[in-house]
């Protein structure tokens, strides 16, 4: 059986990096129309009936034709496999293209599945058939730049499945994690926070607030944290129940209830579950999606839990605790299984292979050894050599620490990744800069933020923007002004659950540029619609154009420039809080368009001339 369908990831002239899921051991290969093709594969073994497969397919002579729609074919031992659903109407195939000149691209993030917004990836898999039917090839590239599954905010039922997943697959689990056997799961429903690891208050600091009240402090900050995950094998199956509907089937939904006593909590469980079923129909679009059109994808804080790696504090607090460093890494690792793999073509992401293999003894996972090669591992950024060229940024594990007091927000990279950034941006002449967190952000959440930090409160309103640590802002902002930077660079970013269009010049560049924040959020997620139209309103009156306030921000020499929503009769809003996928349109390297795709069928664009 195939539990995950193909999923095209990182697609270059010499060759295609394909992956999927089996329930049995198999010989996988590819054909591709008009070429003679070699198909490498490599296969790891996650449970008894659970083979995740990586498959280079490279051509015989010479290169894969560019920006064309290709067909393919996937053979299991040499038999072919009906593909009959993951072909759009017309076609005989599931097709990619391989891009270089970039014309269209998607992106998005930030997709929960139990969050009540319509799934966006749904909306791209539509639109993606209609550019196939009129024979054009549509976006070549989907980007995803964080928070593609929620491992912190696990709705009920998406947690009792998971642990059906888990027998019926027969995932291995760990041994010797320091987080005690996985029990019988209905005990722990919406009850994981009271044993996710705390710091008892009496070693925390004298000006944190936990020692004051006398409560202890949780290393796990999210506000969701009731069904964490925190097992090597909870991460697998979620990965394959957040993309693939066939694993649904293996699931006995009878049995997804839930006994309370409380009728909020039971209610809670039942609202979550009748979206996770809409979710879950969705699921055939979505991985017709994935098997047309080549994915990228970079982590967020979600993608492994809140706030990670926020603060030094934070990450001391992880690393002096043998079970929140479990957590972590599993979430780090099944990353590195079902996104970093594909993103570089197990160019560097293969150095952890040999350690992963050597874990699985006698059935059970052994990770102490695999623990600090992946600890060392730091090439989870990558680019494409496309035009412009795609450049996806950590900003996670390369955090720059805030030496003189822990408890302040971190860099979002650190001087030496910051610099091999300035060496990648330089003599090009247009860049694709991908940020998870956008660079320039809406200036009254900011300040929100720093007052919130200000009173030691940097976790509670996640402080992650780049402006928040003062080197790492002026650096970036450095890199940005030189000359030999490129003269269109397009940041998209993700995490805030909202979307917005800002245009930003240098005032005292030593030559002339353009940026672009292109920010899309979320692919199934949204921002409360009142507070973002309050906030919107705010950010108008306070950081207008002429508005002293801005002097007093970090970006001041930077003009920055607000782009509303078109629309032919009256004003729309800058900021929108509706769950989108984005489509960025390019000419010749340049910006000509940017729509948001919405989840309930609805398209937006925004204005890019200013008035």
């Amino acid at each position: 059986m195939m539990l995950l369908s193909p999923m095209i990831r990182r697609a270059e002239q010499h060759q295609v990096c394909v992956q999927l899921a089996t329930s049995s051991a198999t010989q996988i290969s590819f054909s591709v129309s008009g070429y003679d093709v070699n198909s490498e594969q490599t296969t790891l073994v996650l449970g008894k009936y659970c083979y995740l497969h990586t498959v280079i397919v490279t051509p015989e002579q010479g290169d894969f034709v560019t920006d064309k729609a290709l067909g393919y074919e996937v053979y299991f031992d040499d038999r072919a496999q009906p593909l009959d659903e993951l072909c759009y109407e017309g076609l005989s195939s599931p097709q990619f293209i391989i891009p270089k000149q970039l014309t269209k691209v998607l992106h998005g993030s930030c997709r929960n599945p139990h969050h009540s917004s319509k799934d966006s990836l749904v909306m791209a898999d539509t639109q993606l058939e209609s550019f196939r039917k009129q024979g054009q090839s549509g976006p070549s590239l989907l980007l995803m730049s964080g928070d593609q599954i929620y491992a912190d905010d696990v709705a009920g039922a998406m947690l009792l499945a998971i642990h059906q997943l888990i027998e019926r697959l027969g995932l291995y689990k760990e041994t010797l994690n320091g987080l005690g056997p996985l029990e019988d799961i209905t005990k722990q429903l919406f009850n994981r926070e009271k044993i996710l690891p705390k710091t008892p208050w009496q070693a925390c600091s004298k000006r944190s607030m936990s020692y004051w009240t006398k409560t202890d402090d949780p290393h796990f900050t999210s506000m969701h944290a009731c069904n964490h995950l925190m097992h090597f094998e909870e991460f697998i199956a979620y990965y394959l129940l957040a993309f693939s509907p066939v694993v649904w089937t293996l699931i006995d939904t009878d049995k997804i209830s839930y006994k309370e006593q409380y009728p909020a909590k039971r209610q809670k469980f039942y609202d979550e579950w009748l979206v996770l079923q809409e979710f879950i129909t969705g699921l055939s679009s979505t991985q017709r999606l994935f098997a047309n059109i080549s994915t990228l994808m970079m982590f967020d804080d979600h993608d492994v839990t809140d706030d990670w790696n926020l603060t030094a504090q934070w990450e001391q607090a992880i690393a002096s605790n043998a079970a929140s460093s479990r957590i972590i890494h599993n979430g780090l690792l099944s990353y590195w299984l079902f996104q970093g793999l594909g993103n570089d073509a197990m160019v560097d992401s293969k150095t952890l292979l040999a350690p992963f293999k050597a874990s699985l003894v006698e059935g059970q996972w052994q990770f102490s050894t695999l623990d600090k090669e992946l600890q060392r591992f730091g090439r989870w950024h990558f680019c494409l050599d496309t035009f412009p060229k795609v450049v996806v940024l950590d900003t996670r594990t390369h955090r720059w620490r805030n030496e003189q007091n822990f408890a302040e927000p971190s860099g979002l990279m650190d001087w030496e990744m910051l610099m091999e950034l300035q060496e990648t941006l330089i003599n090009h002449e247009a860049v694709i800069l991908v940020s998870p967190p956008p660079v320039f952000g809406v200036k009254s959440i900011e300040a929100i933020q720093a007052a919130f930090n200000i009173c030691g409160q940097p976790l509670m309103v996640d402080v992650e923007n780049w402006m928040a640590h003062e080197g790492s802002a002026k650096k970036l902002l450095d890199i940005f002004k030189r000359a030999d930077t490129p003269k269109e660079t397009i940041i998209l970013s993700g995490d805030v659950h909202y979307s917005f269009c800002f245009s930003v010049q240098s005032r005292f560049g030593r030559h002339h540029n353009r940026i672009w924040q292109l920010t899309a959020s979320g692919i199934k997620n949204e921002f409360p619609k009142k507070l973002i139209a309050c906030l919107d309103k705010l950010d108008s009156i306070f950081y207008g154009p002429w508005s002293p306030l801005n002097f007093f921000t970090k970006r001041w020499q930077m003009e920055v420039n607000k782009h509303p929503v078109y629309h032919a009769t009256k004003k729309q809003p800058y900021l929108v809080s509706n769950s989108a996928i984005s489509l960025i349109s390019l000419k010749q390297g340049k910006l000509a368009k940017y729509e948001l795709w919405h989840g309930d069928g609805s398209i937006n664009q925004f204005c890019l001339d200013l008035e």
